[in-house]
């Protein structure tokens, strides 16, 4: 990140500009070209080619424009705002991610000393989210990186146990932890000071693997007694109220079925009266006919007698 040597700010503000378009909505700003190339060696890189066409605009759609003003104040005025409350950090951490990307080693040292006075003053250490955001934006020789790792590493080393989160973290991100351990290895401990497990009893390291061991079963116990309480609610087990549901319904299953049973009965029932009446009906039919057909010989022969008497 080599930076040319230093110019006065009025030297670099000539009649060249540039446009640069920022974020989503394409925010135009318009800065002086020696200027933003003097300070940048990736502008320079685009703004001053060898070969080809020079170009005059360029866009940035992935930078923020809140970062950017930031930024611009600073190219024009050597000035970082000093973060008043931990939020404040946010924007601080945006710019200085936009100092690596510009290729800008003033800017990053300038943020950098920000960062840590902050800290240093409020007598406070980097949090978790902080560390995530840096560690998935940046490389992995970033001094961003450097600065939060040592922080944090000295807030573990001296501080009573692990705390949970953190433990999470390293437990899911090797590269943290590897960067923590190397750090340590950094501070060069006189060795009298360092515990020599070779040379100790060893029944600390069961005692305290047993208390580890009573206190996880305990958490466990507890789990299990949140679950089973969550099973009751109002005195009443929810797996009794479920075999309940179960019944009245297998209940009501039984009588759906019953009374389908008996409507089918009852339209069997209705189906052979109608088919008995049927029957009756077309038997008294046949009878009237066969009676008809009885008489009709009858008459037959009355006619027979009384045309023999009339001759």
């Amino acid at each position: 990140m080599g930076e040319p040597k230093e110019r006065p700010l009025h030297e670099l503000l000539t009649h060249e500009m540039v446009d640069l378009y920022v974020g989503e909505e394409n925010t135009k700003w318009t800065l002086h070209e020696k200027l933003l190339c003097h300070r940048s060696k990736f502008f320079r890189n685009i703004f001053h080619k060898k070969e080809g066409s020079k170009e005059s605009e360029y866009s940035l759609p992935e930078e923020d424009d809140e970062p950017f003003r930031m930024f611009v104040s600073w190219l024009y005025s050597d000035h970082i705002p000093t973060p008043k409350q931990e939020k404040d950090l946010s924007p601080l951490l945006e710019l200085y991610l936009m100092g690596e990307k510009f290729e800008i080693k003033r800017l990053i040292i300038e943020v950098l000393d920000a960062v840590r006075r902050w800290y240093h003053d409020t007598d406070t250490w980097p949090g978790l989210r902080r560390v995530q955001y840096i560690y998935a934006n940046t490389e992995l020789e970033s001094p961003m990186r450097q600065l939060l790792v040592q922080c944090v590493a000295r807030m573990l080393v001296l501080g009573d146990g692990m705390p949970e989160h953190w433990e999470k973290a390293l437990r899911k991100n090797g590269q943290l932890a590897v960067d923590l351990i190397l750090c340590v290895q950094k501070w060069h401990f006189d060795p009298g000071n360092v515990p020599d497990a070779r040379e100790e009893s060893v029944a600390p390291i069961v005692e305290e693997a047993e208390q580890k061991v009573e206190i996880k079963r305990e958490q466990e116990g507890d789990d299990e007694e949140e679950e089973g309480d969550e099973g009751m609610a109002n005195g009443v087990d929810h797996e009794e109220e479920e075999e309940g549901e179960e019944g009245e319904e297998e209940q009501g299953e039984e009588e759906q079925g019953e009374g389908e049973g008996e409507e089918e009965e009852q339209g069997e029932e209705e189906e052979q009266g109608e088919e008995e009446e049927q029957g009756e009906e077309e038997e008294q039919g046949e009878e009237a006919e066969m009676g008809e057909a009885e008489a009709e010989p009858e008459a037959e022969a009355g006619e027979e007698h009384h045309e023999e008497e009339t001759s």
